[in-house]
């Protein structure tokens, strides 16, 4: 008796299912990065000590809520926040420029009601100076990406050279808020920055400064001074969570030795 042979089965795999592996994976990257954390890269010096251009960071989503700052490519086009609380004074916040595209991280220093001032270059929290104490000074390997930038010929501190390398030197203090949250800042010299009126925080707004308090445009500068100005809580994308990568900008896409010896292996895994 003739028997009816089966149909070869199909060979798995093929375009369609590595498409689908591929669209799966967008899925989960676009849910990651629009609800969980989300990578920033530090371009400036305005967080100096605690930051360094290089540093990559992964920042959080999800402890402030979401809104359409905080959705990638623009996603969302709601107003408002949903979700979440409200931030601590302290974080480190990353969020979105008022009137550009463009990220920032700084530090939130008022809350809305707050009455916030510089004296002298220390920093009044409603009528109470917040101690500033004076510690070792800051020494920043000078490297490709990180050179000793000083906002004035007259801030700048004589280099310090060990073992046949050099460093940036900047004066360091300690900073403690209410609360005692703590922090380091940098005090390059007497600028504008160190003297300003008190300036009471409105509803939903935050009052941001960076911890490299002469080389920072931030709270203190209004936007037409290419400062942030108050800024609107719908604007906070996230806190810094961790730094996960870090590079002194010396590697090169053409020398691949190069992309392993320019890592700062010893700045990953700081937090916040």
């Amino acid at each position: 008796m003739a028997t009816t042979k089966a149909p070869p089965k199909k060979a798995k795999g093929g375009l369609a299912e590595t498409t689908r592996f591929l669209l799966l994976l967008f899925l989960f990257a676009l849910i990651l990065r629009s609800f969980v954390v989300a990578p920033f890269v530090i371009p400036s010096g305005s967080m100096l000590p605690r930051l360094m251009i290089g540093d990559y960071l992964f920042v959080a989503k999800w402890p402030y809520g979401f809104s359409r700052y905080s959705m990638p490519f623009g996603l969302g086009g709601f107003d408002g926040r949903v979700l979440g609380q409200e931030p601590e004074r302290g974080d480190v916040v990353v969020f979105r420029y008022p009137s550009s595209d463009e990220d920032y991280v700084k530090r939130l220093i008022g809350l809305p009601g707050d009455r916030v001032q510089m004296r002298g270059g220390q920093l009044v929290l409603n009528g109470r100076a917040v101690p500033k104490v004076r510690i070792a000074d800051y020494l920043m390997p000078r490297t490709p990406n990180s050179p000793c930038r000083y906002v004035a010929p007259e801030a700048a501190l004589p280099p310090v050279v060990e073992n046949g390398e050099t460093f940036c030197r900047y004066a360091r203090y300690r900073e403690t808020l209410p609360g005692g949250r703590s922090y380091e800042v940098l005090d390059q010299w007497t600028g504008e920055g160190d003297d300003t009126p008190v300036i009471t925080i409105p509803e939903d707004h935050y009052f941001m400064m960076g911890d490299n308090r002469d080389d920072s445009a931030d709270s203190r500068y209004p936007l037409d001074r290419d400062g942030v100005g108050f800024l609107h809580r719908d604007r906070l994308i996230g806190r810094a969570l961790i730094v996960f990568f870090s590079t002194d900008g010396s590697a090169s896409w053409t020398r691949p030795w190069t992309w392993f010896s320019a890592a700062r292996l010893e700045r990953v895994g700081r937090t916040f």
